[in-house]
Protein backbone atom coordinates (compact mmCIF):
# COMPACT_ATOMS: atom_id res chain seq x y z
CA UNK A 1 0.00 0.00 0.00
CA UNK A 2 1.73 3.74 -0.93
CA UNK A 3 2.56 5.15 2.24
CA UNK A 4 2.95 9.15 3.14
CA UNK A 5 6.69 9.25 1.21
CA UNK A 6 5.26 7.41 -1.58
CA UNK A 7 2.11 9.88 -1.63
CA UNK A 8 4.33 12.79 -1.09
CA UNK A 9 6.35 11.88 -3.71
CA UNK A 10 3.95 11.45 -6.04
CA UNK A 11 2.59 15.14 -5.08
CA UNK A 12 6.43 16.56 -5.68
CA UNK A 13 6.19 14.78 -8.98
CA UNK A 14 2.88 15.22 -10.03
CA UNK A 15 2.60 19.44 -9.48
CA UNK A 16 4.96 21.06 -11.90
CA UNK A 17 2.73 19.69 -14.60
CA UNK A 18 -0.44 20.34 -13.59
CA UNK A 19 -0.54 23.71 -10.94
CA UNK A 20 -1.82 26.51 -12.81
CA UNK A 21 -3.25 24.84 -15.58
CA UNK A 22 -6.66 23.98 -16.55
CA UNK A 23 -8.54 21.05 -16.70
CA UNK A 24 -9.95 20.61 -20.32
CA UNK A 25 -11.54 17.44 -20.32
CA UNK A 26 -11.86 14.46 -18.09
CA UNK A 27 -12.05 11.09 -18.61
CA UNK A 28 -13.93 8.36 -16.56
CA UNK A 29 -13.56 4.62 -17.68
CA UNK A 30 -14.56 2.83 -14.57
CA UNK A 31 -16.58 5.01 -11.74
CA UNK A 32 -16.41 2.33 -9.43
CA UNK A 33 -13.81 2.82 -7.28
CA UNK A 34 -13.80 2.49 -3.21
CA UNK A 35 -16.61 5.02 -3.48
CA UNK A 36 -17.99 5.78 -6.81
CA UNK A 37 -16.73 8.84 -8.96
CA UNK A 38 -19.08 11.69 -8.80
CA UNK A 39 -21.45 11.33 -11.61
CA UNK A 40 -21.19 15.05 -13.03
CA UNK A 41 -17.04 15.39 -11.99
CA UNK A 42 -16.32 15.96 -15.45
CA UNK A 43 -18.26 18.79 -16.07
CA UNK A 44 -17.49 20.22 -13.03
CA UNK A 45 -14.15 20.18 -13.69
CA UNK A 46 -13.86 21.12 -16.84
CA UNK A 47 -12.93 24.55 -17.33
CA UNK A 48 -11.19 24.81 -13.71
CA UNK A 49 -8.04 25.82 -12.75
CA UNK A 50 -5.67 23.48 -10.58
CA UNK A 51 -4.28 26.23 -7.84
CA UNK A 52 -2.72 24.37 -5.72
CA UNK A 53 -1.75 20.30 -5.06
CA UNK A 54 -1.08 19.42 -1.62
CA UNK A 55 -1.32 16.56 0.63
CA UNK A 56 -2.87 15.55 4.13
CA UNK A 57 -2.52 12.27 5.13
CA UNK A 58 -2.72 10.03 2.43
CA UNK A 59 -4.82 12.19 0.09
CA UNK A 60 -3.99 14.27 -2.57
CA UNK A 61 -5.43 17.69 -2.97
CA UNK A 62 -6.06 19.32 -5.99
CA UNK A 63 -7.02 23.01 -5.24
CA UNK A 64 -9.53 25.14 -7.49
CA UNK A 65 -11.95 27.99 -6.86
CA UNK A 66 -15.16 26.25 -7.05
CA UNK A 67 -13.76 23.09 -4.60
CA UNK A 68 -11.24 20.43 -4.09
CA UNK A 69 -10.82 17.24 -5.87
CA UNK A 70 -9.29 14.42 -3.56
CA UNK A 71 -7.60 11.49 -4.54
CA UNK A 72 -6.38 8.69 -2.30
CA UNK A 73 -4.34 6.07 -4.25
CA UNK A 74 -5.56 2.93 -1.71
CA UNK A 75 -3.69 -0.35 -2.05
CA UNK A 76 -2.25 -0.35 -5.36
CA UNK A 77 -3.57 2.68 -7.08
CA UNK A 78 -0.97 5.41 -8.68
CA UNK A 79 -0.79 8.45 -11.09
CA UNK A 80 0.98 9.44 -13.77
CA UNK A 81 1.96 12.61 -15.87
CA UNK A 82 1.61 11.10 -19.65
CA UNK A 83 1.14 12.44 -23.02
CA UNK A 84 -1.64 12.51 -24.67
CA UNK A 85 -1.78 9.75 -27.74
CA UNK A 86 -0.63 6.92 -24.94
CA UNK A 87 -3.34 4.46 -25.06
CA UNK A 88 -5.40 3.22 -21.80
CA UNK A 89 -4.30 -0.05 -19.74
CA UNK A 90 -6.76 -2.14 -18.52
CA UNK A 91 -6.97 -0.24 -15.09
CA UNK A 92 -6.20 3.38 -15.89
CA UNK A 93 -9.56 4.70 -14.93
CA UNK A 94 -9.72 8.43 -14.97
CA UNK A 95 -7.82 10.67 -17.32
CA UNK A 96 -7.64 14.55 -16.02
CA UNK A 97 -6.42 15.64 -19.68
CA UNK A 98 -4.62 19.67 -19.59
CA UNK A 99 -3.63 22.27 -21.65
CA UNK A 100 -0.24 21.16 -24.06
CA UNK A 101 -1.89 17.83 -24.08
CA UNK A 102 -0.62 16.92 -20.67
CA UNK A 103 -2.29 13.89 -18.93
CA UNK A 104 -2.58 13.18 -14.88
CA UNK A 105 -3.63 9.21 -15.51
CA UNK A 106 -5.17 7.68 -12.21
CA UNK A 107 -4.38 3.84 -12.40
CA UNK A 108 -5.91 1.60 -9.77
CA UNK A 109 -5.65 -2.22 -10.07
CA UNK A 110 -7.75 -3.65 -6.94
CA UNK A 111 -9.62 0.03 -7.45
CA UNK A 112 -9.54 0.45 -3.29
CA UNK A 113 -8.75 4.18 -4.34
CA UNK A 114 -10.67 7.22 -4.62
CA UNK A 115 -11.63 10.27 -6.87
CA UNK A 116 -13.79 12.09 -4.63
CA UNK A 117 -15.21 16.50 -5.13
CA UNK A 118 -15.67 18.17 -2.16
CA UNK A 119 -17.30 22.19 -2.49
CA UNK A 120 -16.41 22.45 1.62
CA UNK A 121 -13.04 23.39 2.91
CA UNK A 122 -10.68 19.80 2.28
CA UNK A 123 -10.12 19.95 6.05
CA UNK A 124 -14.08 19.62 7.11
CA UNK A 125 -14.50 16.59 4.67
CA UNK A 126 -15.64 13.71 6.66
CA UNK A 127 -12.56 11.50 5.38
CA UNK A 128 -10.15 14.25 6.81
CA UNK A 129 -11.66 16.27 9.57
CA UNK A 130 -10.66 13.69 12.40
CA UNK A 131 -7.09 12.93 11.44
CA UNK A 132 -4.38 13.74 13.53
CA UNK A 133 -1.57 15.49 13.44
CA UNK A 134 0.98 16.03 10.30
CA UNK A 135 4.34 13.86 11.48
CA UNK A 136 6.40 16.41 9.39
CA UNK A 137 5.13 19.67 10.85
CA UNK A 138 5.25 21.33 14.10
CA UNK A 139 2.01 20.07 15.96
CA UNK A 140 3.33 16.82 16.07
CA UNK A 141 5.72 15.88 18.97
CA UNK A 142 6.75 13.43 21.53
CA UNK A 143 4.16 15.69 24.33
CA UNK A 144 1.56 14.85 22.24
CA UNK A 145 2.57 10.83 21.95
CA UNK A 146 2.78 10.98 25.76
CA UNK A 147 -0.25 13.04 26.91
CA UNK A 148 -2.42 10.75 24.28
CA UNK A 149 -0.83 7.50 25.31
CA UNK A 150 -1.57 7.92 28.81
CA UNK A 151 -3.94 5.31 30.48
CA UNK A 152 -3.76 3.34 26.82
CA UNK A 153 -2.93 -0.38 26.71
CA UNK A 154 -1.94 -0.91 23.40
CA UNK A 155 0.81 -2.23 21.89
CA UNK A 156 2.91 1.34 21.25
CA UNK A 157 3.31 -0.11 17.87
CA UNK A 158 -0.58 0.10 17.30
CA UNK A 159 -1.00 3.13 18.92
CA UNK A 160 1.75 5.52 16.32
CA UNK A 161 -0.02 3.41 13.88
CA UNK A 162 -3.33 4.88 14.95
CA UNK A 163 -3.98 8.07 11.92
CA UNK A 164 -6.38 9.61 14.99
CA UNK A 165 -2.90 9.83 16.89
CA UNK A 166 -0.78 10.81 14.30
CA UNK A 167 -0.81 10.32 10.76
CA UNK A 168 1.31 8.53 7.66
CA UNK A 169 3.32 6.17 10.03
CA UNK A 170 2.52 2.93 8.12
CA UNK A 171 3.64 -0.72 9.30
CA UNK A 172 7.24 0.05 7.13
CA UNK A 173 7.62 3.34 9.00
CA UNK A 174 6.56 2.10 12.21
CA UNK A 175 9.06 -0.55 12.58
CA UNK A 176 11.89 1.24 11.24
CA UNK A 177 10.99 3.76 13.16
CA UNK A 178 10.56 1.98 16.49
CA UNK A 179 14.01 0.34 16.00
CA UNK A 180 15.67 3.79 15.59
CA UNK A 181 14.29 4.33 19.02
CA UNK A 182 15.05 1.64 20.67
CA UNK A 183 11.56 0.69 21.77
CA UNK A 184 10.06 -2.86 21.56
CA UNK A 185 7.32 -2.85 19.57
CA UNK A 186 4.26 -4.63 21.73
CA UNK A 187 5.33 -2.47 24.94
CA UNK A 188 1.95 -0.46 26.20
CA UNK A 189 1.84 2.52 25.09
CA UNK A 190 1.20 3.95 28.34
CA UNK A 191 3.84 2.95 29.89
CA UNK A 192 6.44 5.06 27.87
CA UNK A 193 8.10 7.79 29.27
CA UNK A 194 7.67 11.75 28.16
CA UNK A 195 11.90 11.10 26.98
CA UNK A 196 11.65 8.08 24.78
CA UNK A 197 8.40 9.44 23.24
CA UNK A 198 9.95 12.09 22.60
CA UNK A 199 12.97 10.38 20.94
CA UNK A 200 10.52 8.49 18.88
CA UNK A 201 8.90 11.83 17.71
CA UNK A 202 12.00 12.76 16.01
CA UNK A 203 12.53 8.92 14.94
CA UNK A 204 9.26 8.93 13.15
CA UNK A 205 10.17 12.59 11.27
CA UNK A 206 14.22 11.50 10.46
CA UNK A 207 12.82 8.06 8.61
CA UNK A 208 9.97 9.38 7.07
CA UNK A 209 12.27 12.41 5.46
CA UNK A 210 14.68 9.88 4.37
CA UNK A 211 12.09 7.66 2.84
CA UNK A 212 10.41 10.83 1.10
CA UNK A 213 14.22 11.77 -0.16
CA UNK A 214 14.62 8.58 -1.57
CA UNK A 215 11.48 8.19 -3.23
CA UNK A 216 9.33 6.29 -0.76
CA UNK A 217 10.01 2.51 -0.59
CA UNK A 218 9.76 0.17 -3.07
CA UNK A 219 6.39 -2.22 -2.28
CA UNK A 220 4.99 -4.81 -4.89
CA UNK A 221 2.06 -2.05 -6.45
CA UNK A 222 4.30 1.14 -5.91
CA UNK A 223 5.72 3.23 -8.72
CA UNK A 224 6.62 6.69 -8.68
CA UNK A 225 4.83 9.16 -10.78
CA UNK A 226 7.79 8.51 -13.43
CA UNK A 227 7.35 4.04 -13.57
CA UNK A 228 9.71 4.14 -11.27
CA UNK A 229 10.15 2.14 -8.17
CA UNK A 230 11.28 4.03 -5.08
CA UNK A 231 14.35 3.06 -2.76
CA UNK A 232 13.92 3.29 0.52
CA UNK A 233 13.76 -0.45 1.35
CA UNK A 234 17.60 -0.92 0.60
CA UNK A 235 18.12 0.48 3.52
CA UNK A 236 15.23 -0.95 5.94
CA UNK A 237 17.01 -2.43 9.59
CA UNK A 238 14.29 -4.55 10.27
CA UNK A 239 11.18 -4.76 8.30
CA UNK A 240 10.80 -8.09 6.16
CA UNK A 241 14.02 -8.92 7.70
CA UNK A 242 13.09 -11.61 10.41
CA UNK A 243 15.71 -14.60 10.85
CA UNK A 244 18.69 -12.15 9.95
CA UNK A 245 21.18 -10.60 11.52
CA UNK A 246 20.16 -7.17 13.96
CA UNK A 247 22.13 -4.84 12.00
CA UNK A 248 23.54 -3.34 15.27
CA UNK A 249 24.20 -6.28 17.77
CA UNK A 250 24.19 -9.27 15.06
CA UNK A 251 21.53 -10.67 17.32
CA UNK A 252 18.86 -12.71 15.10
CA UNK A 253 15.72 -10.24 14.11
CA UNK A 254 12.28 -11.77 15.68
CA UNK A 255 8.82 -11.57 14.29
CA UNK A 256 5.41 -11.28 15.70
CA UNK A 257 2.29 -9.85 14.59
CA UNK A 258 0.34 -6.82 16.47
CA UNK A 259 -2.83 -5.75 15.15
CA UNK A 260 -2.41 -8.43 12.62
CA UNK A 261 0.43 -6.03 10.98
CA UNK A 262 4.21 -7.95 10.93
CA UNK A 263 6.16 -6.61 13.17
CA UNK A 264 9.87 -6.87 13.74
CA UNK A 265 12.52 -6.28 15.97
CA UNK A 266 15.42 -7.09 17.88
CA UNK A 267 15.28 -8.26 21.32
CA UNK A 268 18.74 -7.09 23.09
CA UNK A 269 18.03 -3.17 21.25
CA UNK A 270 14.84 -2.45 21.64
CA UNK A 271 13.61 -2.47 25.14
Amino acid sequence: MPELPEVETTRRGIAPYIEGKTVRHVIIRQPRLRWLVPENLAQTLTGLRIQAVSRRAKYLLLATDAGTLLLHLGMSGSLRIISNGQAAGKHDHVDFIFADDIILRFNDPRRFGAVLWTTEPAEQHPLIKSLGPEPLLEDFSGGLLHELSRNKKIAVKSFIMDSHIVVGVGNIYANEALFMAGIHPARRAGKISLSRYQKLAECIRVILHQAIGQGGTTLRDFVNEAGKPGYFQQQLNVYGRAGLPCTRCQQILKEIRLSNRSTVFCSHCQR
